[in-house]
């Protein structure tokens, strides 16, 4: 098959659809093995910092972008109308949820709808956007057969779930193992030969796309389950004066049957927070209602409330009032060592603060302004020279860039919620 030959000698062009932080990482990861690569985006932004070889995400190598850039092998477009040239397509564009708490599936819809209006024969389109089970035959399939189009002879569909990790040093977009389901058999065959020639990492075969579609928001409602665990078993060690952190430090040592989460303020990032709605969301079709994850959800998004509650609790043991204290935030990302702030809790902990008149700051290496879409309001990072001047700091995020026995030194009080001291033990050190 020509399509085949062009994947195996590296002449197939490969269209990017969404240059965020899946389909950036992934055009540089494409086009470092020598193919040509056209990325589409709507953002002027992602367009020109693109062409202009400049990076934006944190996972993407500076100077790897400016070469492949330079080397004419990575290019970026508002126009769907460069599609035409593309032999293989893949869209990850966002997937968010609306106000109810459902899929958006607008962004993947209206791609697909520019696609089928724009691709040749013989195209394989892959959809790496997380979404609910279902979505890949339910919207991809029939946009493109009213064009005329068989699936798996004319074109070939395919979902694979994209896995990016933001901050993970050991695993990138080009080492982590992928799943793909495609549409028929020619589907998956084509699709395992493209993955084969673009990643360095196993490629796990599935029947068909929900099963990968499903497999992605397993994992990571795997996750946000066992996160609620963890957090719940904060509140209850909170309340019968016992340190969860000891706690899961000793259950670790079993070498069997236990995997370790640990507890925090909340949960960021777009994934966890989101995904296992999806979920939730599709279960209703078939009149099952998911307890266990939306219970999950519950308690995962009582944390900020957690953490405010303590705070209150330890000032007022000092014979401090909550509104009347100055606090100070450490992270504003929703993981550690990240510029991404996504669903970050630090955004439900301002809410908060605010609602209560606390005085606050926050600081963060990796993001000097912050936007909070829950208030629509915009923070600037304070720098850390005045810590004494706060009557206690909360650690969010615990940044590898913090001098932390410099902060345990001037601090008044510190809340820990990410065990960041790790075990220390001092008077003005308290963990969540």
């Amino acid at each position: 098959m020509k399509l085949i030959d062009k994947i195996e000698n590296k002449t197939a062009i490969v269209g990017i659809v969404g240059l965020g932080y899946v389909g950036l990482p992934m055009a540089v990861t494409v086009a470092k093995k020598g193919f040509e690569v056209i990325g589409v985006d709507i953002s002027d932004y992602a367009v020109n910092h693109v062409n202009a070889g400049e990076n934006y995400i944190g996972d993407v190598d500076d100077v790897e972008l400016k070469e492949l850039v330079e080397k004419g092998k990575l290019k970026a477009t508002f126009d769907y109308k460069e599609m035409e040239k593309a032999d293989v397509i893949m869209i990850a564009v966002p997937t968010p949820l609306d106000k109810y708490q459902q899929p958006d599936s607008s962004y993947v819809r209206s791609s697909v709808e520019s696609l089928a209006e724009n691709i040749s024969k013989h195209t394989l389109i892959i959809l790496e956007s997380t979404t609910y089970p279902g979505t890949t035959e339910e919207i991809l399939v029939p946009v493109f057969e009213e064009k005329g189009f068989k699936v798996g002879e004319d074109i070939f569909i395919a979902f694979s779930p994209e896995r990016v990790d933001p901050g993970n040093r050991d695993y990138k977009t080009n080492n982590t193992p992928k799943v793909v389901g495609g549409v028929t058999e020619n589907c998956n065959r084509i699709s395992k030969i493209f993955y084969q020639n673009i990643l360095d990492a196993a490629i796990f075969m599935v029947s068909s796309p929900a099963i990968a579609e499903m497999e992605k928001i397993y994992e990571n409602t795997f996750r946000n389950i066992n996160i609620a665990l963890a957090n719940e078993m904060t509140i209850l060690c909170e309340k019968m004066g016992l340190d969860v952190w000891e706690v899961i430090e000793a259950a670790k040592t079993k070498p069997y049957g236990f995997m370790a989460f640990y507890p925090g303020p909340g949960i960021g990032g777009h994934c966890i927070p989101l995904d296992p709605f999806y979920l939730t969301w599709k279960a209703r079709e078939y009149g099952y209602h998911t307890r266990l994850i939306e219970l999950a959800g519950e308690i995962n998004n009582s944390m900020p409330e957690f953490v405010v509650s303590k705070l209150g609790k330890l000032l007022n043991k000092k014979g401090l009032a909550l509104s009347k204290s100055k606090v100070l935030l450490l992270g504003a990302a929703y993981k550690k060592d990240i510029d991404d702030m996504r669903e970050s809790p630090i955004q439900d902990i301002i809410i908060i603060l605010e609602k209560n008149n606390v005085e606050f700051d926050y600081n963060d290496p990796h993001l000097p302004e912050i936007y909070n879409e829950l208030n629509n309001k915009n923070y600037k990072s304070v720098s850390l020279e005045n810590i004494e001047d706060y009557d206690a700091v909360i650690i969010i995020t615990d940044h590898s860039a913090y001098d932390y026995d410099d902060i345990l030194k001037r601090a008044k009080m510190i809340l820990d919620t990410r065990y960041a001291y790790n075990g220390i033990k001092a008077d003005n050190l308290i963990r969540m």
